[in-house]
């Protein structure tokens, strides 16, 4: 008997259900890996070196992953990421405290390079994923193909982005407080054994979706991972620098910062930046609805809210940077009530980026250009990342936050070159 095909909106179902699962495990490993290696000693400059290759590897999987999808269909790439994420995690089963430290740190890097490849190909299919879903829809007759129904979809598109990449965000934060407590009641080993095999159901999940979801007609040629596209390659830019800025602080110095500075324990820790991932994705999830009733803004976004929000948002660190050289209040209450602000207009600044690179993208080259993209976004969290342990080691959280002002206005100065979206002539905050 035939399996009936899912719809569109079922497609997205699945996807979204998977990416969540996936969201849970990549929250908790990132803070079990800086928790564990903190504990055993590991200088904060040590611990990034841990995510190197995880950062390093995201970006060749986004700009090869792209490309796949376009020849093998998103399904390919989604079911490999997850396999991938489940080895990773099996492989760190066995890493004990009294392995040397070279090899400690050498197995753990091998682990997270498939941890990286696996987390860029899960997110590059399932946001490509959502294209190709509308595009489904639309060929089915739920939108006409004439221009006059363009804006609707951008509308949707924009509103299925926000959701998918809000409610991520939301379940990564949910995963650095479980990974606080995982390691709290069933130890390094205990904690990725038990969350590989919950990655296991996630993957059963895919088995339903269409073989050809976000395939190309015409296979693309290996040239096609470079995008010809002046908007694409200027957002991607933009994009690098922006995920630069939040890594360059949030990776290892705020929790190195938080435990070793102001006392705070593990799942204290672990609970805070969970809360500020959980805020940050409801705060993206619900950017369009915000946008509506802020400013009266109820179409898709366009070029001039990236600037818009890259120019609010480049003034928050330095000014909690500030707060920390000339002693305002405690500095433990200057860092928690400005990154609270930072993660609210960081999150409108990722939710618009997200949408534009859709919203950039037409015809059935929408994987290629979703991997370009997100290969930049790779790099600029390698970027950050690296700065991280070494900016904190030289000057504290503050030389972190300074250097996030500083990339945060790269970004915007990028961003002043945008192109105006297909469709759309013009484009308000």
């Amino acid at each position: 008997m035939k399996r009936p095909e899912l719809t569109p909106l079922q497609q997205y179902g699945v996807v979204t259900a998977n990416y969540w699962a996936f969201t849970l495990t990549d929250g908790a490993l990132r803070m079990l890996v800086v928790f564990h290696f903190h504990q055993l000693g590991y200088s904060s400059l040590e611990i990034a070196f841990l995510f190197l290759f995880y950062e390093f590897f995201g970006i060749i999987t986004n700009l090869a992953g792209g490309w796949l999808a376009a020849r093998l269909g998103l399904r390919f790439t989604l079911r490999a990421g997850t396999l991938l994420q489940i080895l990773a995690l099996l492989m760190l089963v066995p890493v004990s405290a009294s392995w040397p430290k070279l090899l400690s740190v050498g197995y753990v890097m091998a682990a997270q390079a498939l941890s990286g490849i696996a987390k860029d190909l899960n997110k590059m299919s399932a946001k490509g994923a959502i294209k190709a879903a509308l595009a489904a829809e639309q060929g089915n007759g739920t939108a006409s193909a004439g221009g006059g129904e363009q804006h609707t979809d951008d509308n949707q598109l924009f509103r299925w982005v926000a959701i998918l990449t809000g409610s991520k965000n939301a379940l990564k934060g949910v995963g650095f407080f479980l990974g606080g407590v995982l390691l709290a009641t069933l130890g390094f080993s205990g904690a990725v054994g038990a969350m590989a095999a919950g990655l296991v159901l996630a993957f059963l999940c895919t088995l339903v979706l269409p073989a050809d979801l976000g395939q190309m007609k015409s296979k693309p040629g290996f040239s096609a991972l470079f995008s010809r596209s002046a908007g694409i390659n200027i957002l991607s830019l933009a994009r690098f620098f922006l995920f630069g800025a939040r890594d360059v602080w949030f990776v290892v110095a705020l929790p190195v910062f938080l435990g070793a500075t102001l006392g705070w324990r593990y799942w204290e820790v672990g609970g805070f930046m969970g809360l500020w991932v959980i805020g940050y994705g409801v705060v993206q999830a619900s950017t369009p609805a915000l946008r509506r009733s802020w400013g009266g803004q109820s179409g898709p976004p366009g070029p001039g809210a990236v600037r818009f929000w890259a120019a609010v948002l480049m003034a928050i660190p330095a000014l909690i940077a500030l707060a920390l050289a000339r002693q305002v209040g405690h500095p433990g209450l200057a860092v928690v009530l400005g990154l609270a602000v930072f993660g609210v207009v960081f999150a409108f600044n990722s939710a618009i980026h997200s949408a534009m690179v859709l919203l950039y993208s037409e015809g059935e080259g929408v994987s290629l250009n979703v991997g370009f993209y997100y290969m930049a976004n790779a790099a600029g969290r390698l970027l950050g990342t690296l700065l991280s342990g070494w900016l904190y080691l030289q000057g504290g959280l503050q030389a972190c936050l300074w250097c996030s002002a500083l990339l945060v206005a790269l970004s915007w100065f990028s961003s002043l070159r945008l192109p105006a979206l297909p469709h759309q002539g013009a484009a308000a905050a």
